[in-house]
């Protein structure tokens, strides 16, 4: 695990506690806001899951002790003035204890790919008549599946034949063709994500 040594982080500016967001490590998500303090940031390092200080209780707590829904911990950076940490996690069912996946809500967006994904949703779904995804939906998988390849040469082409603005127009065209044909065979851009994480490590 990447992280900052302890004596580095100022855990003197706020009383002994910093700020700690997590986020997951896979999607970008943000998932929540905990603190930590010296205790809790040396224990997480030692048993590779999140330890949070709780102010409520006055005690350490590891994320899912009762629920079972851990973070295991896969990087913790510090900010510029050593006050405030980003932890990135692997979380272990949702984060929230109100069952959702982070504790600001469902719907949370981490690029404009989960944003672009939540609109072909949308026409997948409502099915309008003047919809190019719904469209392409109806046509098919291997329509959907075509399209993708059309796009895929369109995108090689362009990379040896036109200027950089071209190319980035077609790689558009192709990224934007893949993730309607993965929303129609029910895949998620998640799944992608987990995949390409998995090459990494």
């Amino acid at each position: 695990m990447r992280a900052p040594a302890s004596d580095s982080i100022d855990w003197k500016k706020s009383g002994g506690l910093v700020p700690a967001i997590v986020q997951d490590a896979t999607t970008g998500r943000v998932l929540m806001l905990g603190y930590m303090n010296r205790d809790a940031y040396e224990r997480t390092l030692s048993v590779g899951e999140a330890v949070f200080f709780s102010r409520s209780r006055e005690r350490l707590w590891r994320k899912g002790e009762t629920s079972g829904n851990t973070l295991k911990v896969t990087e913790i950076r510090a900010d510029c003035d050593g006050d405030t940490l980003l932890v990135r996690a692997e979380p272990s069912g949702p984060t929230c204890h109100r069952g959702t996946v982070t504790c600001f809500g469902e719907e949370l967006s981490a690029t404009l790919l989960d944003d672009l994904e939540a609109v072909i949703d949308g026409r997948l779904a409502q099915r309008p008549e003047e919809s190019y995804v719904a469209k392409l939906a109806a046509a098919g998988v291997t329509r959907a599946a075509q399209k993708v390849g059309e796009e895929g040469v369109e995108t090689a082409l362009a990379a040896v034949t036109r200027d950089d603005d071209g190319l980035a127009e077609e790689s558009a065209d192709l990224v934007f063709h893949l993730l309607v044909l993965l929303r129609i065979r029910g895949l998620s851009l998640e799944d992608l994500m987990v995949k390409l994480a998995a090459r990494r490590r």
